[in-house]
């Protein structure tokens, strides 16, 4: 099952792009994958790869493994690994980012740390891709979505 938002909801339909929970959860394999790279997918696989659960080990690997060989039988390359400063953020930190709560100050949101807390992983998750590592025009839908 793929936790969706409803800030990605036209995403869902043709799995055009990434969803933010498919992509924590190749984060959390720690693999890459493009834009150009998922465009070559077929709506099975990229279904595949929302929708596989990674909670148990055997999980993990299997997902792994399924990626690895998907991605080099229909692009003739393994999916790079994460780099390690990319791998940090899998697990969103307990105290809001300096630079996320300046991104939502831009977005007309205050962002405190007791809002922070109210949040969970995955939220946090998709508030830092969105806010931190670039500006993403969807952090404005993403804040009013999450944050009360």
């Amino acid at each position: 099952m793929i936790r969706k938002f409803g800030f990605e909801k036209e995403i869902y339909q043709s799995l055009s792009c990434l969803p933010m929970a498919a992509r924590r959860k190749l984060d959390q394999l720690g693999l890459k994958i493009g834009f150009e790279q998922w465009q070559q997918l077929s709506r099975g696989e990229r279904l595949m790869i929302c929708h596989a659960p990674i909670t148990a080990e055997d999980e993990v690997d299997a997902l792994r493994m399924f990626v690895n060989d998907v991605m080099m039988a229909k692009c003739g390359t393994a999916p790079k690994p994460l780099p390690p400063e990319k791998l940090q953020g899998v697990n969103p930190p307990a105290a809001v980012p300096p630079r996320l709560v300046e991104s939502a100050q831009k977005s007309g949101v205050t962002l405190t740390q007791e809002k922070w807390a109210a949040l969970d992983d995955d939220e946090r998750y998709a508030l830092i891709k969105l806010g931190v590592e670039k500006e993403s025009h969807k952090l404005k839908l993403a804040l009013a979505e999450f944050v009360k």
